[in-house]
């Protein structure tokens, strides 16, 4: 990728539009996912067929994301973003449109493949902004992300308690959320290749140095697509509270998680990358020890808290690592982002395949132990790390990435 040099009140424009980007990604997210029960009726598909359905939403982004760095090479980054987002919104669509398993197989396919590009596109330029600031700011996004997806959950819930087809409901919010995304992308960054810049590959595979980072990726995910899916199921269940206060528990596991994230780059621009996301394991592996010992839903519940509080930047400050890890951001953020919805895909089933041979305890143990796994493995993030504040002025420097 070019270099870009621009006036400080651009720059400044620019973050705000790819964090308004961010948001309506999310807004996707959330309006989808309350209509689910919907979307199954409508098809006619069992538990265990909708289940295989919501596979190829991953299916589609893995296959996918290799692709958007040619796209954003080929187009600028302005353009691509532009015509992945509108893409992703208006894909938000065809679930509902779906009557049969096939046909929402396929819809899934594509409503995933979309939102993975867009995803890469997105994120490689919010490395892009980030690198200009000096300071962190994916936390930040990330969490306006969440924010997006509360309120776009918050609109299908209520077009869900009045009965609304799901078919008008997400037509009316594609088309709104379309126009919000191509006004926001007005503002983005425009980066384009110079002229003797190579073409990255039509399809790229992942570079190793994404691989260690997509790691440490991978256990974060791991965690939130665990507790995000099985923390209602482990209060209801395991320590047998209300179906309210189990409900709770994931809401406010994912209301931590998302203002973890819009403070945390304050966090991050003060002690650096490595050292929050060390501190982070050791938050989340306290907290998967509350959920595995604590005996008590109130005890579980601040547990998952905990664990939510943990994890909440290690996936924002991966795809900031790999895009500052090497000359091709897409090429790096593809890889690690394949990696993180790899891991989002086998989470909830595997925790579910240990519950079935054990308990929801051991599954949460092995959750605790991949948290663990955040402490040690950190210092592969060193290469993406934000100069901590004050550190010029003592005249330090951040460490090189170790080979």
């Amino acid at each position: 990728m070019s270099e870009v040099i621009c006036a400080p009140a651009e720059v400044k424009r620019a973050r705000y539009a790819v964090a308004a980007v961010f948001a309506v990604h999310g807004a996707v997210t959330g309006s989808f996912a309350t209509r689910v029960p919907w979307i199954q009726d409508h098809a006619s598909v069992s538990a265990g067929q909708l289940g295989f359905a919501l596979a190829f939403t991953a299916f589609g982004a893995s296959c996918s994301m290799p692709l958007a760095g040619r796209i954003s090479h080929t187009l600028g980054s302005r353009a691509a973003l532009r015509a992945l987002i509108a893409s992703w919104t208006l894909a938000l669509v065809l679930p509902s449109l779906a009557p049969n398993l096939l046909t929402l197989c396929l819809a899934m396919f594509v409503y995933g493949a979309t939102a993975g590009m867009a995803d890469v596109a997105m994120n490689a330029l919010g490395v892009e902004v980030e690198r200009l600031l000096d300071k962190s700011i994916m936390s930040g996004l990330h969490g306006l992300w969440s924010a997006g997806a509360l309120v776009g959950s918050a609109g299908g819930t209520l077009a869900a308690h009045l009965g609304a087809d799901a078919r008008v409901h997400h037509a009316l919010a594609a088309a709104v959320l379309t126009v919000l995304g191509l006004l926001a992308c007005r503002w983005v960054l425009d980066v384009r290749p110079t002229e003797d810049e190579e073409p990255p590959p039509r399809f790229a595979l992942p570079p190793r140095s994404a691989l260690l980072i997509g790691a440490v990726g991978f256990c974060a995910v791991f965690a939130e697509g665990a507790a995000l899916d099985w923390s209602a199921v482990y209060l209801r269940d395991q320590l047998e509270s209300s179906a309210g206060v189990a409900a709770a528990c994931t809401t406010g596991f994912m209301l931590t998680m998302a203002v973890a994230r819009i403070a945390g780059d304050t966090v991050v621009n003060r002690f650096g990358a490595v050292r929050t996301v060390r501190v982070g394991g050791v938050l989340a592996a306290l907290g998967g020890l509350l959920i595995v010992f604590g005996g008590h839903p109130a005890v579980a519940t601040g547990g998952f808290g905990l664990m939510g509080l943990g994890i909440a930047v290690v996936v924002p400050l991966c795809f900031a690592a790999a895009g500052h890890s090497g000359p091709n951001p897409s090429q790096a953020i593809a890889g690690v982002a394949t990696i993180t919805y790899t891991s989002g895909l086998i989470a909830p089933s595997l925790i579910g395949g240990v519950a079935q041979m054990t308990s929801l305890v051991v599954s949460f143990g092995v959750v605790t132990l991949l948290a663990c796994g955040l402490v040690v493995f950190a210092g592969v993030l060193r290469g993406g790390e934000r100069m901590p504040e004050g550190a010029a002025a003592r005249g330090e420097t951040v460490a090189e990435p170790r080979a």
